[in-house]
């Protein structure tokens, strides 16, 4: 299949860099898969949608502060540096380096107001301007980055370095119910619920229950093949409770719905029933499935998903939940009615 037959043409003004004023105000396009009905809602209404015997699944992955920017010790040009993950052999990440110079193995560079932090290079990995990078400090790393560090957000959402795009960022791109502390990207169909709205959920006997994804910087790695099936996916990591699993397991045998918010939270859910006949186990592993059309979901019924970028993974995904001429219909639909695009913008829930 074609990555061209993804695209759909997006006016800038409709990428959102900002969230609304206040969460849990979002618009929320309504696609029944059954009939192709569209409905114009908000992200309020999710309430009416979803019924006792449903189930929803959320991805409880927190952002940290993962961006930092210094500079070369020996030229005092700068370099910026986003850490990726932890590399589970030794105390080392996996980093992407941006920098005006060409990186070397041993080169150090050094962050923070004092230069506390240091980076050595250690070795190049797989990946466009990726390294293993050893770091060095008196205090331990995520103090740090709690200080210095910047929020990841999309290369899409521009920022000009500000203490209060800064304040800003760190509290809105973020779930309110972030717990495992690991992404370098937000699971943004989650920025949308409030205290508010899991109370009127709680209140209707809605089940909720998490797993954990951590998302990496793959999330906007773009498809460059022009056949889908050649595009790979990077592995993230991935967590499933016993109480998850048992939750989503009883739903589908009491022929509930579940309801996934999210890329993250459908891709960890469809990695593990593919892997054990269409059931749901707990444990731990990494993930670099890509779903695109046609695909047989075994666990996902009901989706809560941002727009996504045009010939993006996520509107492959999308796609294959919903059907590829359906799916850009809506897309051309939430265009005229001027909805809010990406990470930050409104959102999209498939019955």
């Amino acid at each position: 299949m074609r990555a061209s037959l993804f695209w759909y043409p997006l006016p800038e003004r409709l990428i959102a860099q900002h969230p609304v004023e206040r969460r849990g105000t979002e618009k929320m396009m309504v696609l029944h898969r059954a009939t192709g009905v569209l409905e114009h809602r908000h992200i309020g209404d999710i309430v009416e949608y979803i019924e006792p015997n449903d189930l929803l699944v959320v991805n409880d992955t927190k952002v940290f502060p993962a961006r930092i920017i210094g500079e070369w010790p020996d030229t005092h040009g700068q370099v910026e540096i986003l850490l990726v993950a932890a590399l589970p052999d030794s105390g080392d990440w996996r980093c992407i380096i941006g920098s005006g110079r060409k990186c070397r193995e041993g080169q150090i560079a050094k962050f923070g107001p004092a230069g506390e932090l240091t980076a050595k290079l250690v070795k190049p990995l797989e990946g466009i301007g990726m390294w293993r990078v050893e770091f060095s400090s008196s205090r331990p790393l995520m103090e740090l980055l709690d200080e210095f560090g910047r929020t990841p957000v999309p290369p899409y959402v521009k920022r000009e370095g500000t203490l209060e795009e800064e304040k800003a960022d760190r509290e809105r791109y973020q779930t309110i119910y972030a717990r495992n502390v690991g992404s370098v990207a937000a699971p943004t169909a989650g920025l949308h619920f409030t205290p508010e709205i899991f109370a009127a959920l709680d209140a209707k006997g809605v089940q909720r229950v998490a797993v954990t994804l951590h998302v990496g910087p793959g999330t906007f790695r773009p498809v460059k093949t022009e056949n889908i099936e050649d595009h790979h996916m990077d592995f993230e990591a991935f967590s499933i409770p016993l109480e998850t699993a048992d939750a989503i397991n009883a739903c589908k045998a009491r022929g509930g719905r579940v309801f996934c918010c999210g890329s993250t939270t459908v891709r960890t859910l469809e990695t593990v029933a593919a892997a054990n006949d269409g059931k749901i186990v707990a444990g731990s592993g990494a993930s670099d499935i890509f779903i695109y059309p046609p695909f047989d979901f075994k666990a996902t019924d009901c989706m809560l998903t941002n727009f996504h970028l045009p010939k993006s993974t996520l509107l492959m995904m999308v796609s294959a939940l919903a059907g590829r001429e359906r799916m850009l219909c809506a897309y051309a639909m939430a265009v005229r009615a001027n909805y809010r695009f990406f990470s930050y913008g409104d959102c999209m829930l498939i019955v």
